[in-house]
C-alpha cells in the first residue's frame, strides 16, 4: 500500500485502497505522505470521518514517525490537527458579551436561562486556562447552546485583521500552525467546506488523503444541506433588529410566524411537488430577509462593535435568505434532472420534541466531489470497506469518479485496476487482510427462519438468537436495524436468559462497550452508532447477530429520492441505492468480528433474504470471505468449542 500511495504522490493519478482491520494502513499513507511534504516543503491534508482516528493519528502515529523518520528525513516531520472555527473559543464574543438569541422555547423558561447563565460562566473562567480554545479539552463539556454564546462560524468571523482581539484568536492560531506543519489532520466535515463553499479553511495543499473514505459522502451532503425553521427566521430577525430598521426586523418575524403555521399543516416526509401556500411562505421570507440585508447599510469599521452585531446579523440572514432561495429552486428541473431533495422532518420521539424543519440536500455529491477535490488535488481514499458488490464501482460512482467499464473484480489480494474512461484517472487496489477469514470466522445464514416483518422481530428471530447466545456463554454484539428492534430483543430475552445484556441507551456508547469488553459473559445490543464504533478484540466478542440487511427506511427521504433519480435515467435504483447502503453497513458492521489476528468466531445473519433473493449475492461479496454455512447446529457447536478455550 506504501508504494502504491508513493506512486499515486509520484504520477498525480488518485488512488482508491481497501486495506482490512490491522493492515497498518495509516503507516502505510502517512510514511509517503511525510517524505513528500519534506522534500517538496509541500501540506498534506489527512482527513478523518471520527474523532476516535483523528485522536489515534495525532497521539500515537504521527508522534512514532516523527521519532523514527527525523533522521532518513534530515529533520523532524511536523504535524497539526485543524477543525473547524466553531470549535473554538471566540474572545471578541466572549469580550463584547455579544450572546446568540435564545432558542424560543428557552425564551420563557427560568431554569434554561440560569443553567445557560451558569455554563458561561465556567467558560468565562476556562479561558484563562486553556490555550487552544479547543472545545474538546473541555472536561467535562457543556451544551451546544452555551457553546454557541462564545464562538463563531466562518461566515461571523470578523477575520483576523479587523477583529480587536485577533492576534490572540484561537482560531487564527491553530490555522497559522497548520500552515507550517507538513500534515495536517482534519475532518470530513472541514474538508467539504474548504472545497464546497468557498471558505479557504485549509493551508495550501497539494495532496489529500481521506481515511475512513466510505463516510466521505455522508458527510459531503451533511455539509451540503440546507435547514430552515421558524426559528432561524425569528432568530435572524431579532439579530436584525438591532443593526436595521426596527420595521425591517418586524417584516422579517412575522414572515417567520407565517411560515411557521405552514409547516405545522404539513405532513412529515419528502415533498415530490412544492405546495403553493408554502411557496408563499417561503418566498415572503426571502424577500423579507433581503430586504433586511439591504437594510444592513455600509460597513462602520470604526466601531467594532456595530461592526460585530452587524456581521452576526448578516451571517443569519444570508443562511435564512440563501436556504429559502435553494428550496424555492428545487422543484425546476424534472425528476431525472432534480439537484435536491426537499422534506419536511419529523419529530423522532427520543428526547424532549423538535419543532418541524424544512430541509434541502443535495442528490448525489460526486459532481462537486469530482470539480473541487479530484480536479485540484492528488487524492488517495482508503478504508477497511471499499469495494461493494467485489468491486470499487459503487463507491466510485458516489465519489464522482468514472467506474470500470470492464466490471473486472479487485477482490482478490493485491489487485489493481486502472481506469481512466471518461474523467480523472484513477486506480483501485486491495491490498487484503492480515485475518484469513475462512479459518477464523463462519458467515452463518439463518436461510430457514421467515422474512423480517414490520411488527417487531418475529418469535422465531428471538428463539435462535437466545440460542446462539447461549452456545456462545454470552460474547455477543446484537446489531440491529432499528432501536425499537434492539429494545424488543432486549426485553425478551432478559427474561430468559442469565446472560447479563447490555442495551444502547442504557448508559453513554462508550461505558457500555467498555462494560461489554470486560465481562465475556455480557452481551450488547445496539443500532447504528454500534454498526462502526465498536473495537473489541479478544475473547469478550465471538458472536455479532444482525437482525435484518440494513436497507434505508423506505420513507427515508434522501435515500427514496435518490433511488427514484436513478430509475428516472435508466438505472437500477434498489441496487444503486438500497442495497449499495445496505451492503456497506454490512460490511462495516461483520467487521467488528475479527480485530486481532487470533481472534475467532461467527457472524450470523438471521434475515433469509441475503441467502434467498436476488441480490443477496451482492450483498456477500461485499462481505469478507468467511466459511459460509446454513447449518445452525454446526455453528452452535463452534461456538460452544470458542466458549470452552
Amino acid at each position: 500500500m506504501a508504494e502504491a500511495v508513493a506512486r499515486a504522490i509520484r504520477t498525480g493519478d488518485h488512488l482508491a485502497v481497501q486495506a482490512g482491520t490491522g493492515t497498518g494502513k495509516s503507516l502505510a499513507y502517512l510514511v509517503p505522505a511525510l517524505r513528500h511534504a519534506v522534500e517538496r516543503e509541500a501540506t498534506v491534508v489527512v482527513s478523518t470521518a471520527t474523532i476516535a482516528l483523528q485522536r489515534q493519528l495525532v497521539d500515537r502515529d504521527l508522534p512514532r514517525l516523527e521519532k523514527t523518520l527525523a533522521k532518513p528525513l534530515g529533520r523532524k516531520p511536523t504535524f497539526a490537527i485543524l477543525k473547524g472555527r466553531r470549535n473554538y473559543l471566540c474572545l471578541n464574543k466572549l469580550d463584547s458579551g455579544m450572546q446568540d438569541e435564545p432558542d424560543d422555547e428557552a425564551l420563557f423558561d427560568p431554569f434554561q436561562v440560569s443553567a445557560l447563565g451558569r455554563e458561561v460562566t465556567r467558560l468565562r473562567e476556562w479561558v484563562s486556562d486553556t490555550e487552544t480554545g479547543d472545545r474538546d479539552e473541555l472536561v467535562p463539556g457543556v451544551t451546544d447552546h452555551a457553546w454557541r454564546q462564545v464562538s463563531v462560524t466562518a461566515r461571523e468571523c470578523l477575520g483576523a485583521s479587523r477583529c480587536p482581539i485577533g492576534t490572540d484568536c484561537f482560531a487564527e492560531k491553530a490555522r497559522a500552525e497548520a500552515g507550517r506543519a507538513d500534515i495536517v489532520v482534519t475532518n470530513h466535515a472541514l474538508l467539504a467546506i474548504d472545497a464546497l463553499q468557498g471558505f479557504q479553511v485549509l493551508p495550501e495543499h497539494d495532496l489529500v488523503i481521506v481515511d475512513e473514505a466510505h463516510d466521505l459522502v455522508d458527510r459531503v451532503t451533511s455539509v451540503a444541506t440546507g435547514e430552515l425553521t421558524s426559528a432561524a427566521v425569528s432568530a435572524a430577525a431579532r439579530r436584525a433588529g438591532r443593526v436595521v430598521d426596527q420595521e425591517l426586523a418586524d417584516r422579517l418575524l412575522e414572515a417567520g410566524d407565517g411560515f411557521a403555521l405552514m409547516l405545522e399543516d404539513l405532513p412529515s416526509g419528502r415533498l415530490d411537488a412544492m405546495p403553493e401556500p408554502l411557496a408563499g411562505a417561503l418566498a415572503v421570507v426571502r424577500d423579507a430577509a433581503y430586504t433586511c440585508l439591504s437594510g444592513l447599510g455600509p460597513e462602520r469599521p470604526a466601531d467594532l462593535d456595530v461592526a460585530t452585531a452587524r456581521k452576526l446579523a448578516q451571517s443569519q440572514l444570508d443562511e435564512v435568505h440563501d436556504t429559502a432561495v435553494r428550496l424555492l429552486r428545487a422543484f425546476d428541473a424534472d425528476e431525472a434532472h432534480k439537484r435536491d431533495v426537499v422534506w419536511r422532518t419529523a419529530d423522532s420521539g427520543l428526547g424532549p420534541p423538535r419543532p418541524p424543519a424544512l430541509k434541502v440536500a443535495p442528490l448525489a455529491v460526486g459532481g462537486l466531489l469530482r470539480e473541487r477535490l479530484f480536479g485540484q488535488h492528488t487524492t488517495v481514499l482508503t478504508s477497511a470497506t471499499l469495494t461493494l458488490g467485489g468491486t470499487f464501482d459503487s463507491m466510485a460512482r458516489s465519489w464522482g469518479l468514472p467506474a470500470d467499464r470492464e466490471g473486472a473484480s479487485t477482490k482478490a489480494e493485491g489487485t489493481a485496476t486502472d481506469k481512466a474512461p471518461d474523467g480523472p484517472k484513477w486506480t483501485g487496489l486491495d491490498v487484503g487482510s492480515p485475518f484469513d477469514h475462512r479459518r477464523s470466522g463462519i458467515l452463518y445464514l439463518a436461510r430457514h427462519l421467515p422474512p423480517p416483518g414490520r411488527d417487531g422481530l418475529p418469535p422465531a428471530y428471538l428463539d435462535e438468537l437466545a440460542e446462539l447466545m447461549a452456545a456462545a456463554g454470552g460474547r455477543t454484539l446484537g446489531l440491529f436495524s432499528s432501536m425499537r428492534a434492539a429494545k424488543q430483543a432486549t426485553e425478551a430475552l432478559r427474561g430468559r436468559s442469565e446472560l447479563p445484556i447490555l442495551c444502547q441507551g442504557d448508559d453513554s456508547t462508550g461505558l457500555l462497550v467498555r462494560k461489554f469488553a470486560e465481562d465475556e459473559a455480557t452481551c450488547l445490543f445496539g443500532t447504528l452508532s454500534l454498526w462502526q464504533g465498536v473495537d473489541v478484540p479478544g475473547p469478550s466478542l465471538s458472536l455479532v447477530v444482525v437482525d435484518r440487511i440494513p436497507f434505508p427506511r423506505p420513507d427515508d427521504p434522501l435515500a427514496s429520492a435518490r433511488q427514484r433519480a436513478v430509475e428516472a435515467r435508466g438505472g437500477n435504483g434498489f441496487l444503486s441505492v438500497a442495497a449499495t447502503h445496505a451492503a456497506l453497513l454490512l460490511a462495516q458492521g461483520t467487521g467488528r468480528l475479527l480485530r486481532a489476528t487470533d481472534d475467532k468466531g461467527v457472524v450470523a445473519i438471521l434475515d433469509p433474504r441475503i441467502a434467498t433473493a436476488r441480490y443477496g449475492g451482492f450483498l456477500r461479496a461485499s462481505l469478507p470471505e468467511y466459511w459460509t454455512t446454513s447449518d445452525a447446529e454446526v455453528v452452535r457447536a463452534a461456538l460452544r468449542r470458542l466458549a470452552a478455550n
